[in-house]
C-alpha cells in the first residue's frame, strides 16, 4: 500500500469512526455538507460558472485549454443521496483540463427527497442542453463526453442507452468511473470485497449479506422504481451500439463485478467498452488525487 493510499484510508477510518448525531436527515444533512465542503476546499485549475440547464441547477468548469465546442457531461456519485457539482470539482476540473473541454457538471435531484426517476429526468434535460448549448450561450457541440462516477456512473450509463433510443447525437466517447450498474444486487464482488472495500463496506455490507428479497424490496423502497428496470440498472438493458466506453474500477471495490459484467455483456453484444482495473485501491480514488 502506497503512503498515499494509506493516508487516504486513513482519512476514511477517521469520519467512519465519528458519524454525525442525530436523526438519519439530520445525518444526511451533515454528510452533504461535509462532502460539499471537501470539494470546494480544493485548489483547481479552472473557472467555475453557476448555470441553468434546461430548469437544472449547475456550472461550467472551463479551463484555459477548452476548445469550447468540446464539452463535457459529468454526473456525480454519493449514493443517489448526496454529492453535488461542489463536492466534484477536483474531479470535473481535472477532466476539464484533461480533455480540453468545457465541463458541464449537473446538481441531478437527490434522494431521499424525490425518487431516482426524478433525477433521471434532470440527467435527461441536460444531455439535451449541452448538445445546443455552451459555456458562452448557444451553440452546437463538436463533440460531448459523458463522465461519471459510482452512482454518477450508473445515470451516465443508463443515459447513452436513453440518448440512443431518442435518436440524439451520440456521445464522442464515455467514461465511468466504479460504476454501480446492477440495482438489484447481485454481483459476487459485493460480498467478497465488503472488507476490502472501505468507503462502502459499512454502508452496502449489512443489505447484501441479508436475504437476496430483502435487498431487492430495500432496493425498490429506495428506488421507487423496480430493480431490474434497465433505468436503474443498466446491466439489465440492450448493450448494443453504445459509443465508445471506458470504465474503471477497483479490484477491492465491492461493485468490481458490476463493472466486469457491464464490460463483458456490452462487448458480448457488439459495443467496444474497455475495462481498466487497479488493486488496493479505494472506491473512486480519482477524487482524491492532488
Amino acid at each position: 500500500m502506497s503512503d498515499a493510499h494509506a493516508a487516504i484510508v486513513r482519512e476514511l477510518a477517521a469520519g467512519m469512526a465519528q458519524p454525525p448525531s442525530g436523526d438519519r436527515l439530520t445525518q444526511l444533512t451533515a454528510m452533504r455538507q461535509a462532502l460539499d465542503g471537501r470539494g470546494e476546499a480544493a485548489d483547481i485549475d479552472a473557472v467555475v460558472t453557476p448555470v441553468d440547464a434546461a430548469g437544472v441547477g449547475g456550472e461550467w468548469v472551463t479551463p484555459a485549454n477548452a476548445e469550447i465546442g468540446r464539452r463535457l457531461l459529468y454526473l456525480h456519485g454519493g449514493g443517489y443521496v448526496m454529492g453535488s457539482t461542489r463536492s466534484h470539482r477536483p474531479i470535473t476540473a481535472r477532466l476539464a483540463n484533461v480533455a480540453h473541454a468545457a465541463v458541464l457538471a449537473i446538481d441531478y435531484r437527490l434522494m431521499p427527497e424525490v425518487s431516482r426517476q426524478a433525477g433521471i429526468d434532470d440527467v435527461h434535460l441536460a444531455n439535451r442542453w449541452i448538445l445546443e448549448n455552451g459555456p458562452e450561450g448557444e451553440s452546437t457541440a463538436t463533440s460531448l463526453i459523458v463522465a461519471g462516477d459510482s452512482s454518477g456512473g450508473n445515470l451516465v450509463l443508463s443515459t447513452i442507452a436513453w440518448a440512443g433510443d431518442q435518436g440524439l447525437t451520440a456521445a464522442s466517447a464515455v467514461v465511468a468511473l466504479c460504476p454501480h450498474t446492477d440495482a438489484t444486487y447481485s454481483s459476487h464482488s459485493l460480498e467478497r470485497n465488503i472488507t476490502n472495500d472501505v468507503l462502502q463496506g459499512g454502508t452496502l455490507g449489512p443489505l447484501v449479506q441479508g436475504p437476496r428479497p430483502l435487498a431487492l424490496w430495500m432496493s425498490f423502497l429506495t428506488n421507487r422504481m423496480n430493480p431490474r428496470d434497465p433505468s436503474v440498472s443498466p446491466l439489465l438493458g440492450d448493450l448494443s451500439g453504445l459509443p465508445p466506453t471506458l470504465l474503471q474500477a477497483s479490484a477491492a471495490g465491492m461493485f468490481m463485478d458490476d463493472a466486469v459484467r457491464y464490460t463483458n455483456k456490452a462487448n458480448a453484444q457488439g459495443s467496444i467498452v474497455e475495462l481498466q482495473v487497479w488493486p488496493h485501491t479505494v472506491h473512486v480514488w480519482h477524487a482524491f488525487a492532488t
